[in-house]
């Protein structure tokens, strides 16, 4: 049985009048705003929706299916691969992109850029242009300055390095970033892109994230830290398309993740609401049908394997943010692994996770009242609240 202990706290606060005197004994609004785990799913399509690209029923089901993502999600990452951000050198969409991360956080939300540094869907024109490994690392390091610092104030985290451990020995097609990974090691370069990103923006939130969660990845973590990478968090991806991580495995991710006392955050998350994708796959990348249905049997499983999954990393006391990836069926690989359909149809998977994520999660709304000395001690989940007495409205946080 989870109680969740290590995700509560308590806060005295001190009620003043406009005399600046304690207002003994004085009934307060408390409500909490959001809690200590930031919850989210990528938010590709606002950046869509913001610049006027849709029109018609794509854009009706776009909106819909956005309202309900700002509904459940205070926590967005948005598309910086570099193929598609810059697709001819000196020209990237920083305008648009900019645009809708500047959307998402006027509603509040916080918003991540994904990724800096990775070797698919990489910039064509670097092996166009026949750049040597020099001039590949110093374009590279320009690029995570320019758009660090572009956005610093609007994304303050950043996947700044994916998948490193497979980087060097990718052979699916050449690209310009595994050729410096092998030149520069996999060390030497995450350090460079790390450090780099650091410069650009020195309050920025920087994790590495892979999708290799063997020893593989854990032992690479070791040499860079002891190498001084200023890595803030740990990304572990978890595209479950050929069914749930067990109970164990997932516990053993958690446990030997954990040791390096750093910040886990769950960065992708998808599992599907249809047939599961064939054990024999080895790449998921592989297995791309063109009809992937949701079946009623699929959704039923896919919302109580949503929910078991997220107790278990919100039992974790390091894991401080769960980021669901396809938040609409269709997406990567087109699978439906999605919170809600095409055509905007809310799946059990969404009151599933909504159910824990606004209510579970959260403190109920309370009438307190304050002591002789104008103070009263506020119990309950971590994060952040808002007390209320005639009107004035202030936030603070329980920790």
């Amino acid at each position: 049985m989870r109680n969740y202990k290590h995700r509560q706290g308590s806060a005295t606060i001190c009620v003043l009048g406009q005399d600046g005197l304690p207002l003994a004994n004085t009934e307060i609004l408390i409500h909490q705003k959001s809690g200590s785990v930031l919850f989210g799913a990528a938010g590709f399509e606002a950046v869509n929706l913001v610049n006027g690209d849709l029109k018609g029923v794509e854009k009706e089901y776009t909106e819909k299916r956005i309202e309900k993502m700002l509904d459940i999600f205070d926590f967005n990452t948005l598309p910086f691969y570099w193929g598609r951000f810059e697709p001819e050198r000196g020209k990237p969409i920083t305008e648009r992109t900019l645009k809708g991360a500047r959307w998402l956080q006027e509603r509040g939300k916080i918003v991540k850029g994904h990724p800096l540094c990775w070797h698919t869907v990489c910039a064509p024109w670097l092996i166009e242009n026949d750049f040597s490994d020099e001039e590949i690392l110093k374009l590279q390091l320009e690029r995570i300055k320019r758009d660090v610092t572009d956005f610093a104030g609007v994304i303050d985290v950043w996947d700044v390095i994916n998948e490193v451990v497979i980087m060097p020995i990718f052979d699916r097609y050449d690209n310009g970033v595994t050729r410096i990974c092998k030149s520069e090691g996999q060390v030497g370069l995450v350090k460079k892109v790390f450090d780099e990103a650091k410069r650009a923006n020195p309050n920025a939130t920087l994790l590495i994230n892979d999708f290799d969660m063997s020893t593989d990845y854990s032992d690479l973590l070791v040499k860079l830290l002891d190498a001084n990478v200023p890595i803030d968090a740990i990304g572990l991806q978890s595209h479950m398309h050929q069914g749930i991580w067990s109970k164990e495995h997932t516990e053993e991710v958690l446990e030997r993740f954990s040791k390096f006392g750093l910040p886990l955050h769950f960065t992708e998350i998808n599992l599907v609401s249809g047939e599961l994708m064939p054990a024999h796959i080895g790449d998921l990348n592989d297995f791309v049908p063109d009809e992937w249905a949701s079946t009623p049997e699929g959704e039923a499983r896919q919302a109580e394997q949503a929910a078991e999954f997220y107790k278990r990393l919100y039992n974790c006391p390091l894991v401080e943010a769960v980021t669901y990836w396809s938040f609409c069926d269709g997406g990567w690989l087109n699978a439906p692994a999605g919170l809600m359909t095409k055509d905007a149809r809310i799946k059990p998977i969404y009151d599933a996770l909504y159910q824990l994520i606004k209510k579970d999660w959260l403190t109920p709304d309370m009438t307190i009242k304050t002591d002789n000395k104008g103070e009263a001690e506020i119990k309950g989940f971590r994060g952040t609240y808002t007390a209320t007495y005639d009107g004035v409205v202030m936030e603070f946080e329980v920790e």
